[in-house]
């Protein structure tokens, strides 16, 4: 039995797992995450595109594009599971200690843990990755991992962590989530730079061949040490896996709808229900499906820098909000398919329970809007003279700064409503590095962009909306905002005990987000699109995150058949 010691100030507690909050899914009892089935077979090559290049095999520097897949080549101290919002178990680490206020842990490691050449991991592994990480990692492991006061080898399996000043309750989940590295190996190789020599690692698959900036593929690991631990159980079924790089979208759906890729995830609602009415998909060699999940989409709107004039004027922005027509824009551009966002945590039960989207399908008074909309103008000192919006004898006029082609359609639809009530709103496309820079630098009067939050929101909430963010580059508080209640909000998220505690605070975050006025929210979908070969399956069950690839197989002779239904 595997079991997590929690060291409590007056007794020990034991428990199969750690948890953000409350207690977990899962004990020692399991012999199998929900999710996943443990009869699935093994066997079978699986192909998937990937756009773009790369250009290291090295995931954790923050030097070159790393290829894609490299997580199926690492394990982690805890092997997080997705049917939960944020729970760890056991893998590198067989158990830990961890004090009730979470101020340290200690690392106890499995003694069947090993490296691809058969090398045991050790406590130096365990110190050597967390230094090295701590050191030339990517900025948001350093960020943790200086967290971290003293670091201490007790023996050969047993490593202590105490955390200093700043930590939080989620430091030690995500200290938790680091990847060990080989001791050994790296000594003599220099960690932050690219490098095209495939690792020695630890997990289930290590690259077979790849070519630079073209394929890659990986293959399973036929005595992988953790293929019977409780994350493991049902995964990893494939006994190849390629990641074959495209130059561009519609390069790789046309590999995919000739058969040189096995499986799609589409994120184009159009491409969705017109594109795929090739051979394969009709005579049932391909099976689409829209799967639901329960995981937090995308908060993605126009949002405001607050920080210029005149979005630092919240009638403005409450006005402005009133002429996006997204129900026309929802009906042309998506065919009605996907729900309109009223939460900074969409699809999620941190949604604020007092705003409510108006219903999707009803059409939008948009003259009554206007009237709301001019009303609050002139509260904010706007009137309108020969068609134009002026304050001070300085007309309205604005960027809307974009990053993709195919949402000048969605520009449009608002530049056109705007321009009604005299506002002048110009559209630019920028590259990808322009947009980056811009973004970065807040230099911008409106973008379309986005915020991602998960089921176990943390201290990423205060890059999101708090007042140190707003005033430092390169941060995601993209709107500017500081008022000290959602200052306050947004630092008591990663504190909180109890997930009651955590869903009570969000919901009134959200609240006052949504008071503040500083995105016009647009829309999300609430399922994953996806098409595969029907000879590739799925388990019934799909968690709260949404489809879990390393629980899909190949179907071998005597599979029983798919169970799975097309679902456009």
């Amino acid at each position: 039995m595997l079991v997590f010691t929690l060291s409590c100030s007056q007794a020990r507690a034991e428990t199969f797992g750690l948890a953000m909050h409350g207690q977990t899914k899962y004990d020692a009892n399991a012999t199998h995450l929900d999710y996943a089935n443990p009869d699935a077979p093994k066997g079978g090559t699986l192909k998937i595109a990937e756009i773009g290049t790369f250009d290291t095999l090295n995931p954790f520097s923050i030097k070159g594009k790393a290829a894609m897949g490299l997580n199926l080549v690492y394990d982690r101290l805890m092997a997080r599971v997705w049917d939960e919002p944020f729970t760890m178990y056991p893998l590198i680490a067989e158990r830990v200690e961890i004090p009730d206020d979470r101020s340290s842990i200690t690392v106890h490691i499995n003694p069947k843990a090993r490296f691809h050449d058969g090398s045991p991991i050790t406590a130096d592994d365990v110190i050597f990755s967390f230094e090295t990480l701590k050191a030339e990692g990517r900025p948001n492991m350093r960020q943790v991992y200086k967290l971290v006061e003293t670091v201490e080898k007790r023996d050969e399996k047993t490593v202590h962590f105490t955390f200093g000043e700043g930590y939080d309750r989620e430091t030690v989940m995500i200290l938790t989530l680091m990847p060990v590295l080989s001791k050994t190996y790296w000594t003599d190789r220099t960690f932050d730079q690219t490098t095209i020599e495939p690792p020695l690692a630890t997990g289930p698959y290590r690259i077979k061949n790849f070519e630079v900036g073209r394929y890659i593929t990986y293959e399973r690991v036929p005595d992988y040490w953790a293929a019977d631990l409780l994350p493991n159980v049902g995964h990893n079924n494939f006994d190849e896996i390629t990641y074959e790089y495209y130059r561009d979208d519609s390069v790789s759906f046309e590999a995919f709808a000739s058969g040189d890729t096995d499986l799609r995830r589409e994120g184009d609602i159009r491409k969705w229900f017109d594109a795929y009415d090739f051979p394969a998909v009709q005579n049932g060699e391909v099976i689409k499906e829209a799967l639901p999940h329960s995981r937090p989409e995308k908060t993605r709107g126009l949002i405001f820098n607050t920080r210029r004039a005149p979005f630092d004027d919240i009638h403005v922005r409450e006005a402005l909000e009133l002429l996006l027509d997204r129900y026309q824009i929802n009906k042309t551009l998506f065919n009605h398919e996907k729900k309109f966002i009223a939460s900074y945590f969409p699809n999620s039960e941190f949604e604020a329970l007092a705003h409510v989207a108006p219903p999707e399908n009803t059409p939008t008074d948009l003259r009554k809007n206007m009237r709301r909309a001019s009303s609050l103008l002139k509260q904010a000192g706007w009137s309108i003279a020969n068609g134009i919006q002026t304050k001070n004898d300085r007309p309205f006029s604005f960027e809307l700064l974009l990053q993709h082609p195919e949402d000048e359609k969605l520009a449009l639809h608002f530049q056109q409503n705007l321009k009604r009530l005299g506002i002048d709103m110009r559209v630019r496309v920028a590259d990808s590095a322009q947009f980056i820079r811009r973004l970065q630098a807040y230099d911008y009067d409106m973008v379309l962009h986005h915020w991602q939050s998960s089921l176990s929101p943390g201290t990423e909430q205060l890059l999101y909306w708090g007042c140190e963010a707003a005033q430092q580059q390169g941060r995601f508080n993209y709107a500017g905002i500081c008022t000290p209640e959602i200052d306050a909000l947004a630092a008591k998220i990663a504190q909180t005990v109890s997930r009651d505690e955590l869903v009570e605070t969000m919901r009134t975050l959200d609240t006052r987000l949504l008071e503040g006025h500083y995105m016009i929210p647009l829309f999300y979908l609430g399922k994953d699109f996806v098409a595969r070969k029907a000879a590739i399956r799925r388990p019934e069950s799909t968690p709260l995150y949404g489809m879990v690839m390393e629980t899909w197989w190949m179907e071998t002779d005597g599979d029983n058949p798919d169970s799975s239904t097309n679902e456009d």
